[in-house]
């Protein structure tokens, strides 16, 4: 029994050791280039709509690191936030499913990374969002393809393990509305980030 409680002990210490190894070798400088992705759950309640899926995006750009704790810069990417259905995959039915709102599109917009401490940051981003999808208005039953560009903004808190990477928690919303047919989705997701 002493056994065992000593390593349990001598693990505890060793994986409360590990964000201090990492503190070790993270900058405060987190400008320059990077690229991310992100997976998460995405929500459309709108109309004839309500349901949750899955989504991803994958993006790019480069940031200025303007003072040791706090990098703005710019950002371009790709989503596709309406018709990924992951618990399908443990059944018959399809995991890309048609007949939903199959909201996707491409991203440009500015950043924010702004450090809390050496490692804990928050996050913010917006801009414009060229979307493409399909849908229906409660008044016409009549499927359309549609598209438009309007905007996205978002927010996040991660931890950063390195100079290099990180991971965080975010929230995003991607406005997609035309003629009278919502299509917009709020998405929570995990992301990684890797900067060069």
């Amino acid at each position: 029994m002493k056994k065992t409680l000593f390593a349990l002990a001598l693990a505890a210490t060793g994986l409360a050791a590990v964000p201090a190894a990492f503190a070790q070798s993270a900058t405060p400088d987190n400008g320059g280039w990077f690229i991310n992705g992100n997976v998460g759950r995405t929500t459309l309640d709108k109309g004839p709509y309500d349901g949750h899926d899955t989504g991803y995006g994958l993006g790019g750009g480069y940031r200025w690191s303007l003072t040791p704790s706090v990098a703005l810069g710019v950002e371009a990417g790709y989503n596709d936030l309406g018709n990924i259905h992951l618990k399908n995959v443990f059944n018959d039915r399809d995991v890309v499913q048609r007949g939903r709102s199959e909201l996707h599109g491409w991203t440009a917009g500015v950043n924010g990374h702004f450090n809390l401490s050496p490692n804990w940051y928050l996050s913010g981003r917006t801009g414009l969002y060229a979307w493409k999808g399909h849908g229906t208005s409660e008044d016409n039953p009549v499927r359309r393809s549609l598209d438009k560009t309007s905007w996205y903004a978002g927010a996040g808190v991660g931890y950063d393990f390195s100079n290099n990477m990180s991971v965080g928690l975010n929230y995003d919303y991607y406005r997609a509305k035309k003629d009278r047919i919502d299509l917009g989705t709020e998405m929570v997701s995990v992301s990684a980030e890797y900067r060069f």
